[in-house]
């Protein structure tokens, strides 16, 4: 398989959709790191992500979204402490844990009740998620134990000849993975750092955030 990076144009953006669509997995940009991208419906898909990272599959995706409203379908309840973070920083570098609803297949969950969505707000991403028109499940684009990347050019250095697609959105702007931050229950827990603090988190919340 021969990796081709593509310009952000909107016949490029279409064929990354249709690629995803059509259960391949392809490379695309956010504000923090490139992701790996497949439906997140799709579990043919999923398990190719997991392959093509040499990632144990008993570590859950992120599931991206182009905009707050299709958060709903992914989760059983968008808890209060979600709708003050989602109002806050979204669109944006976070990833709120939530409970999951059954739409969600537990191999992007590893089995968890929980799924973590995020709403990116990198301008060709939100280009690539509307096209798609699905949730898309995705970790960093690189292999396992490797740099998250920044570039293109660092995806294409890890994952040549195992996608077909990366979608070229420049270099990411924060750099940082996002923060992860469960809100699924009445205390907000933080399960990663990132590029937002936990003393905005905090701030945003109106309580203290627990380190899990």
């Amino acid at each position: 398989m021969k990796t081709v990076i593509l310009k952000p144009s909107d016949e490029n953006i279409a064929l990354c959709a249709e690629a995803i669509n059509g259960g391949k997995t392809v490379a695309f940009p956010t504000e923090t790191v490139y992701g790996l991208g497949a439906s997140a419906y799709d579990t043919k898909a999923i398990s190719e992500i997991f392959r093509v990272k040499g990632r144990p599959n008993d570590n859950p995706l992120i599931v991206h979204v182009a905009s707050a409203d299709a958060i709903n379908g992914l989760v059983r309840e968008v808890t209060p402490l979600a709708e003050k973070l989602i109002a806050r920083f979204m669109p944006g570098p976070v990833t709120l844990v939530l409970k999951k609803s059954k739409s969600v297949p537990d191999q992007v969950t590893a089995g968890l009740d929980t799924v973590g969505v995020r709403m990116p707000s990198h301008p060709v991403c939100v280009k690539f998620l509307r096209a798609c028109n699905v949730p898309v499940a995705a970790p960093s684009a690189n292999t396992s134990t490797r740099p998250s990347p920044t570039c293109a050019k660092h995806v294409l250095g890890d994952l040549a000849g195992r996608i077909p697609y990366i979608l070229n959105g420049g270099h990411c702007e924060v750099g940082l993975e996002s923060t992860i931050v469960d809100v699924s229950g009445a205390v907000p827990k933080l399960l990663r750092a990132g590029g937002i603090s936990r003393d905005e988190i905090a701030e945003a919340c109106g309580c203290e955030v627990e380190i899990a």
